[in-house]
C-alpha cells in the first residue's frame, strides 16, 4: 500500500497529538474543558513523491552534555523533543536554535545538520526523530551533505 504525502502528514499530526495528549491527560481530567490547543507545528514539506518511501522513527538520547557530529539525511526529518532541552543548527534555517519539551523542527532534503546537543551539562534530552526517506537508503550519513 503507497503512503501519499497527506496520508503520511495526517498520521504524523495525529501522531504528535497522541503525543502531546497522552502526556498531561490526567491534568487534563481534573481541569474544565479548554478550548482547542493550537497545532504544535506547522511546515510545508517538500515536492517529493512518496512512492517508495518510507519513514523510520527513533529515539535519539542526549546525555547531559553530549554533542553530535555534522550529519545528513537521505530525505526529510521531523524531530520532536521528548525530554530536556536540545540546541540544532541546520543549514538554509539560520542561527542556532535551542528545543524545549513538546518543541519540533525540521530538516530539509540536502540540509546538514551542522550542529546538535544537548542544552543541559547535568539533565538528560531525547527526541523522537522521524526520517522521510527513499527505501532501502543510507539514512545517516557523517559530514556535510554533497562531500563539502
Amino acid at each position: 500500500m503507497l503512503m501519499t504525502r497527506r496520508d503520511a502528514v495526517a498520521a504524523f499530526a495525529l501522531f504528535a497529538e497522541m503525543l502531546t495528549s497522552s502526556r498531561d491527560a490526567a491534568a487534563q481530567a481534573q481541569a474544565p474543558a479548554a478550548a482547542p490547543r493550537p497545532p504544535v507545528f506547522l511546515q510545508e514539506l517538500p515536492k517529493v513523491s512518496l512512492d517508495g518511501w518510507q519513514v523510520t522513527v527513533s529515539h535519539v538520547d542526549y546525555p547531559p552534555g553530549r554533542v553530535g557530529t555534522a550529519h545528513h539525511h537521505a530525505g526529510f526529518v521531523l524531530a520532536y523533543v521528548l525530554e530536556g532541552s536540545i540546541y540544532t543548527k541546520i543549514s538554509g534555517q539560520g542561527e542556532r536554535k535551542t528545543y524545549n519539551v513538546g518543541q519540533m523542527f525540521y530538516e530539509q532534503p540536502g540540509a546538514t545538520h551542522e550542529e546538535s546537543g544537548n542544552a543541559s551539562q547535568t539533565q538528560p534530552a531525547k527526541l523522537l526523530a522521524m526520517i522521510f526517506a527513499p527505501k532501502g537508503a543510507t539514512l545517516t550519513t557523517q559530514g556535510r551533505a554533497g562531500g563539502a
